[in-house]
């Protein structure tokens, strides 16, 4: 698993979305890093990151995760998943809590795939399959920019094609096929005392900010990002950064 590691402190650990990569974090990581060690990572297929099991799940993601914080001697440690990196954290909060002095979803969910989500994705990663990813990353990457950044924000999305265009056939699939068996885990949520930062986007149209806060208790902190999307750490990165900052010294 590739990743860049920056900064001194207690660590944390950066989780992108599908197609992503640790270069996501970009704009983010340098002002992070002047408190906290920020390890970004690239997600099995993605990035520089090629290997990927056979058979791929969620879980397996996870499991990958830990793999890396045990390497690097890491146990205890703060998750920031971003969308298919939600779902990661999630799986991994489940496994693997005694790792954790906190997480946070951004643009991310607990629930499930709909039946309707769920063709979708078999269709796509068929249509990869057949096509390769530029088709995909074309049509996948100005739908998570909220309308109103469009012409704002070409060139981040340029930046974010570039990226999705590395990412593995194999990983595109496998990361689709995670996505579509993955479980309802508001139970994570629900069940969970650790510090939770929950962050949408108000213009999101991949996962709506109702999607984001599903559950609603003391120790989970929610936050709606009013200028941004699907991608806020290209659309509205100061507004991001400093609701992290503020999580972060919060506990």
């Amino acid at each position: 698993m590739a990743y860049k590691d920056q900064g001194k402190g207690k660590p944390i650990v950066l989780i992108h979305g599908f197609m992503g990569s640790h270069a996501y974090w970009d704009k983010v990581i340098p002002k992070l890093a002047e408190d906290f060690r920020v390890i970004a990572i690239d997600l099995p297929g993605h990035g520089d990151s090629t290997s990927i099991k056979e058979e791929h799940s969620i879980e397996d993601y996870a499991d990958t995760l830990k793999d890396l914080l045990d390497q690097l001697n890491i146990n205890q440690v703060t998750l920031f998943g971003h969308s298919l990196g939600g779902y990661i954290t999630l799986a991994f909060a489940e496994r693997y809590s005694n790792y954790l002095n906190g997480f946070s979803l951004i643009h991310s969910t607990a629930y499930p795939d709909s039946e309707e989500a769920k063709k979708g994705r078999m269709a796509t990663a068929e249509k990869v399959k057949n096509e390769g990813v530029k088709n995909a990353v074309d049509g996948l990457i100005p739908k998570l920019f909220s309308p109103k950044n469009i012409q704002k924000n070409n060139s981040e999305i340029d930046i974010a094609k570039q990226i999705g265009y590395k990412t593995s056939v194999d990983g595109t699939v496998k990361a689709l096929i995670s996505m579509k068996n993955r479980p309802d885990r508001n139970h994570v949520l629900n069940d969970t005392a650790l510090p939770v930062l929950l962050l949408a986007g108000k213009d999101d149209q991949i996962i709506p900010p109702e999607k984001t806060f599903s559950v609603q208790k003391e120790n989970i902190k929610t936050s709606t990002l009013n200028n941004a999307g699907h991608m806020s750490m290209y659309e509205s990165p100061e507004e991001l950064i400093n609701e992290m900052k503020d999580y972060l010294i919060s506990f």
